[in-house]
């Protein structure tokens, strides 16, 4: 068999933490990137890079692009040399706002880089790399496989990845500021250690919004976004917060959370007001002299998605 001269691999947008679920918890969400590797026969660059949509030009377009560098990890892990490519990437999942930007990237260099090698590895082998190139889980997880997605380590330190189940009347509701927030930024304000009190608090609360997921149950959903473990030191770093999260509140959200290291918040709304909570928080962060992109999105339950 001949090895595929291209590949389009289509990649969701995730939030994670979802509240009590710090590193471990993420769900695929209905915005995608995209992005096409064509094998070149000859090039003076080892990677010719075109980007295009929401913010294009901010993305990289040498060696140093995360995709490239997913894909290029790839082909040096079969101990291969990668081929000269033509890479396109089309934007739909806005940069450095918690919502798995740089995921999107390194799953969809992998699973390029594995489809034009011939596709060697294992759905579990690039989840594996994927994980080891984010650094945790809770992103390329839900990215790689769609759905909401659970993943703690076994015995032998390999990955364990639960599917969690997400009611239908439940409606991801996110509002995008136009300010960023890096991930390295929001992890610096996180403690080091925490009482045993706060540990209990999140297990609890995780093992509560599981269920309410599970349920729609609308006190558990309530009780259960709660957090004491990233959400205390990360609203500080996020201006608007409390207006926001009172709006959502008012217009009957389930509750309000910080969506992976922010500063995109995320409410969960059951469908009827769903509409009311995403005008309410974009109008609550407007009033606050932000400009706010808000929209309600829904699950997304296949993940990677390959076009050759």
């Amino acid at each position: 068999m001949p090895l595929p001269d291209h590949v389009t691999v289509s990649v969701p947008a995730t939030t994670t933490n979802i509240g009590p679920g710090f590193d471990c918890l993420g769900a695929a969400l209905s915005l995608r990137n995209h992005f096409t590797f064509t094998r070149l026969e000859s090039s003076i660059e080892p990677v010719q890079i075109l980007v295009s949509g929401l913010e294009a030009e901010r993305v990289k377009t040498n060696e140093t692009n995360l995709a490239y560098q997913a894909f290029s990890k790839l082909f040096h892990y079969l101990k291969q040399p990668p081929p000269l490519i033509r890479l396109d990437i089309r934007l739909g999942v806005p940069l450095a706002r918690g919502l798995g930007s740089s995921a999107t990237a390194i799953v969809g260099g992998l699973v390029g880089a594995n489809v034009l090698a011939g596709s060697p590895l294992s759905e579990a082998e690039l989840v594996a790399i994927a994980v080891e190139m984010e650094g945790h889980p809770d992103n390329v997880v839900p990215a790689m496989l769609g759905g909401c997605r659970l993943a703690a380590t076994d015995l032998n330190g390999e990955w364990a990845i639960a599917p969690v189940t997400w009611h239908s009347d439940i409606v991801p509701v996110v509002a995008i500021p136009d300010f960023e927030l890096s991930t390295a930024e929001a992890r610096r304000v996180l403690p080091t250690e925490y009482s045993r009190a706060d540990a209990v608090f999140n297990m609890g609360h995780l093992g509560l919004l599981l269920r309410g997921l599970e349920t729609a149950n609308p006190e558990w959903l309530r009780a259960a976004l709660q957090d004491r473990i990233h959400q205390p030191y990360r609203r500080s770093l996020i201006p608007g917060y409390e207006q926001v999260e009172a709006a959502a509140s008012s217009a009957g959200a389930y509750g309000l959370v910080i969506s992976g290291a922010g500063p995109t918040l995320l409410a969960l709304a059951h469908p009827d007001v769903a509409p009311i909570v995403t005008e309410a928080m974009k109008s609550a962060w407007e009033d606050q002299g932000f400009s706010v992109h808000a929209q309600a999105l829904h699950l997304d339950p296949t993940g990677v998605s390959l076009h050759h």
